[in-house]
C-alpha cells in the first residue's frame, strides 16, 4: 500500500484544471456592487450576464462560464471576509429561512473567515446537501416525486418555472452537472483533498442559496402559496445499528495513531480523517460522518484499483464516463465480467463479509439506514445526527485502519481499546439484507402466535351447551394431518426436537425457529433468483403476521362482548367458531413459519437447479402465499369466515404434504 504515500490527487487532469485553475484565470477585478443592490439583495440579471453559450445549439458552455464567474466568486469571497458575523446576520439570514437549515449556512460563513482546507470542504457538502433538500421541497410547489439525483432536480422544468432558466444554469455550473465544477459529487465521493478545494466557490454557493431565497420570496408572494418542508427522516430502532461497542477517548486516540500510519489512508486524504475523528469527539457527530464516509469511499477505491490492476479509475471520471463508486467496488464482478479481487485479496473470509455486509447494511439496503445517501441529499437533520449511528461508521472505519497497518503496530491492533473492535468486526452479520430482514419477520410473527394461548377464551362447560357447533372432527383432521408434515420434514431439522407424544408443540416452538434463524446463511452476492424467491417468503411471513394480529384483535373483542351479553346468536355461534379454529390456525400457522426458515437453509441449492425445478418451487411458494392472502381476507373482522378458514386450510395442507414428499421445497437440504 505504499501507493498512499505516492498519490497527489485523485482529481483527473480535466477535473483538476476545471476546479483548480480554470476559474482564477482572469485576473479582473471585479466590483461587487455590480451584482449586489444597496438593501443587500442579488443583482440576478447582472450574474447571468456571465453565462456563457455554445453557437451551435445554445447549449452552456460550462468551460468558459467558470472563466467568466471566476472574478466574480472572488468578489463575492472578499465581500463576506469584510462582513462581521453580526452584519452577515441581519443583511442575509432571513434569505436562508426557506432552505429550513438557516444555521447551516450561517456556519459557512464562520468557514469563510478560516482557511482550514478541510473546514471548506465540510462546508461546501452540508451546504449542497441542504440546498438540495430545500430546492427539492420547492420543486413540489409544481411536481410530484421529486427527483432523487440533483442533476435531474436541477434541470427540471419546475424549478425554472419557479427560479427562471438563467438562474438554474447558473446553478449548474457548480453543481449537478459533470460538465460543470460538480462540486457536491467530487466532494461527497471522496476525490478532492482538503487544498483542492477553492473557499471562493464556497462563497458563492452561500451567495447564491441567499438570492434564490430572495426569488422565492417573491415567486411565493405573487402565487400565494406556502412552501412546505417535508419531514426529516428518522432513525428508530436505534440498537439494530449496534455493531460496535461505544468509542471512549482511549479508542479514538489510538485511531489518531493509526490514521497516520495506516496504508488504507492517501496521505493528501489525512486532514479528513484527523477532523474527522476530532468532530465525533466534539460531538459533532452528522460532521464526523459527513468528513469519513467519503474517506471510506476513497481508501476502498484505492484497494479496489490497485487488486483489479486499474490505478487510473483511483480519479474522478471524466463527464463521459462513471466514477468508481461503492457499489462497483462492492460488486462481484467487474464491469468487463472479471471478477472483482478486492473481497479476494482481504484474505480473511471475516473482512471480506464485513466489508460487503456492513456497507451495504448502513449505505445501500434499501430497510437500512442508507446513511450516505439521506446526508447527502439532506434527509437527515444534522443537529440530531445520533451518536449511535456515528460510532458505528467510525468503529467500522477502525477495523480498516487496523487491516492496512504495518506489522510492526501489531501492539497498538492488539491493545485492549481496538481489539473488541476487531472481534465485533470479525462475527459481524447483515442486519438488513432481505434474508436478515425475512429472519426477524419470522420471529416477530412466532412471537406474536404465542400470545394466542393467554388470550381470554368462554370456559369449555359454556361451549359445550351451544347446540349446533360443528367442526370439532375436522380440526382434528387438519391437526393430524400438520403432525404428518412434521414428521416428512424431520430428517432437515435438529436432532432431539421432536417427541412422538406431541409432534406439534415439540417442534413448532419458538426455540427451534431461533436456533435455525441463528445458523449463519450467506448473504453476499445473493443471485436474483434467491432474491426472488425471498421476496415470496417475506409476503408470505407477513400475511401470517396479520392473520394473527387480526386472531388476537377479534378474539379480544369478540370476549368481551360475550361476557357483557351484547352478542346476538349468530354471533355467538361465529365467535365459537373462531375458538375452534385456533385448534389448527395456530399450528398451521407456525408449521408455514417453520417452512420458511428451512427454506432460508435451502433456497441457494434450489435456485441453483435447473430453470423448471426452480420455476416449480416458486410457483408452489406462490400458492402458499395465495393461501395466507385468503387467510387474511376471511379471518379479518369484516369476514369472520371460519368454516371457509378450515376448507382453505386443509386444501392448502394437501399441497404442502405433497409437495414436501416429494421434497421438492428441499432439495439438497440435507
Amino acid at each position: 500500500m505504499a501507493l498512499s504515500d505516492s498519490v497527489t490527487t485523485c482529481l483527473s487532469q480535466p477535473v483538476h484544471y476545471a476546479i483548480c485553475k480554470l476559474g482564477f484565470e482572469k485576473k479582473d477585478t471585479y466590483d461587487i456592487n455590480n451584482i449586489l443592490s444597496e438593501n443587500s439583495e442579488v443583482c440576478w440579471q447582472a450574474v447571468t450576464e456571465h453565462m456563457c453559450y455554445l453557437e451551435s445549439d445554445q447549449s452552456v458552455d460550462y468551460i468558459e462560464s467558470i472563466r467568466s464567474l471566476g472574478p466574480v466568486c472572488e468578489s463575492v469571497n472578499l465581500y463576506f471576509k469584510s462582513l462581521t458575523k453580526e452584519q452577515f446576520v441581519i443583511q442575509y439570514a432571513s434569505w436562508f429561512h426557506w432552505t429550513n437549515c438557516t444555521e447551516v449556512f450561517l456556519e459557512v460563513f464562520d468557514v469563510l473567515q478560516c482557511t482550514q482546507g478541510t473546514e471548506v470542504a465540510l462546508g461546501l457538502m452540508k451546504l449542497t446537501s441542504c440546498l438540495e433538500r430545500a430546492l427539492g421541497d420547492v420543486y413540489l410547489l409544481k411536481g410530484n416525486d421529486c427527483p432523487f439525483l440533483l442533476r435531474d432536480l436541477l434541470a427540471s422544468e419546475q424549478l425554472a418555472n419557479v427560479f427562471g432558466q438563467a438562474v438554474m444554469n447558473v446553478l449548474r455550473v457548480f453543481i449537478g452537472s459533470p460538465y460543470g465544477l460538480n462540486l457536491r459529487n467530487v466532494l461527497w465521493h471522496g476525490f478532492a483533498s482538503p487544498q483542492e478545494i477553492p473557499a471562493k466557490y464556497c462563497a458563492m454557493l452561500l451567495f447564491l442559496t441567499a438570492g434564490l431565497g430572495q426569488l422565492l420570496q417573491t415567486y411565493l408572494l405573487q402565487t400565494e402559496r406556502v412552501l412546505v418542508h417535508r419531514p426529516y427522516v428518522t432513525f428508530i430502532s436505534l440498537e439494530e445499528l449496534d455493531a460496535f461497542p461505544d468509542l471512549n477517548n482511549e479508542t479514538l486516540s489510538m485511531a489518531e495513531e493509526l490514521v497516520k500510519l495506516s496504508g488504507f489512508v492517501l496521505k493528501i486524504m489525512l486532514p479528513f480523517w484527523i477532523a474527522a475523528l476530532t468532530a465525533f469527539k466534539q460531538s459533532r457527530y452528522a460532521d464526523s460522518v459527513i468528513l469519513l464516509l467519503p474517506q471510506l469511499e476513497v481508501g476502498l477505491r484505492l484497494l479496489f484499483t490497485t487488486t483489479n490492476k486499474c490505478p487510473n479509475r483511483l480519479l474522478t471520471a471524466e463527464s463521459s464516463s462513471l466514477y468508481t463508486t461503492f457499489d462497483e467496488m462492492l460488486a462481484k464482478y467487474l464491469d468487463n465480467e472479471e471478477v472483482n479481487q478486492l473481497p479476494i485479496v482481504l484474505e480473511e473470509p471475516a473482512m471480506a463479509s464485513i466489508l460487503k455486509d456492513f456497507l451495504w447494511d448502513f449505505l445501500n439496503h434499501q430497510e437500512g439506514p442508507r446513511i450516505r445517501d439521506r446526508l447527502s441529499h439532506g434527509e437527515i437533520s444534522l443537529e440530531t445526527f445520533p451518536r449511535e449511528v456515528a460510532n458505528q461508521i467510525v468503529g467500522f472505519a477502525i477495523t480498516f485502519l487496523c487491516r492496512f497497518s504495518d506489522e510492526d503496530m501489531l501492539s497498538l491492533k492488539e491493545h485492549m481499546a481496538i481489539k473488541p473492535l476487531m472481534n465485533c468486526a470479525s462475527c459481524y452479520r447483515s442486519r438488513f439484507h432481505p434474508i436478515s430482514q425475512l429472519k426477524k419477520q419470522v420471529l416477530e410473527c412466532m412471537k406474536s402466535i404465542h400470545l394466542w394461548p393467554e388470550l381470554p377464551t368462554v370456559p369449555e362447560e359454556q361451549v359445550q351447551t351451544i347446540k349446533g357447533l360443528e367442526g370439532n372432527a375436522e380440526s382434528n383432521t387438519l391437526v393430524l394431518m400438520i403432525s404428518e408434515i412434521i414428521s416428512q420434514l424431520q430428517p432437515y431439522m435438529p436432532q432431539n426436537c421432536c417427541s412422538s407424544d406431541d409432534p406439534i408443540n415439540s417442534v413448532l416452538t419458538e426455540r427451534l425457529l431461533m436456533e435455525l434463524c441463528d445458523a449463519r446463511i450467506c448473504t453476499l452476492y445473493s443471485p436474483r433468483p434467491v432474491l426472488e424467491v425471498v421476496v415470496v417468503l417475506r409476503k408470505i411471513s407477513a400475511q401470517c403476521h396479520q392473520v394473527s394480529q387480526q386472531v388476537i384483535a377479534g378474539a379480544g373483542l369478540r370476549y368481551s362482548q360475550w361476557v357483557s351479553r351484547t352478542l346476538r346468536s349468530r354471533q355467538r355461534h361465529n365467535y365459537l367458531r373462531m375458538l375452534n379454529s385456533f385448534k389448527f390456525l395456530s399450528p398451521v400457522l407456525r408449521l408455514i413459519l417453520l417452512l420458511i426458515t428451512l427454506e432460508l437453509v435451502s433456497v441457494n441449492s434450489v435456485c441453483q437447479k435447473n430453470p423448471f425445478d426452480y420455476q416449480q418451487y416458486l410457483k408452489f411458494l406462490k400458492s402458499v402465499l395465495q393461501y395466507t392472502e385468503n387467510l387474511v381476507t376471511y379471518t379479518s373482522p369484516e369476514k369472520n369466515k371460519w368454516d371457509e378458514t378450515m376448507e382453505l386450510t386443509n386444501k392448502a395442507l394437501i399441497k404442502i404434504r405433497k409437495i414436501s414428499d416429494r421434497k421438492l421445497m428441499l432439495m439438497h437440504l440435507a
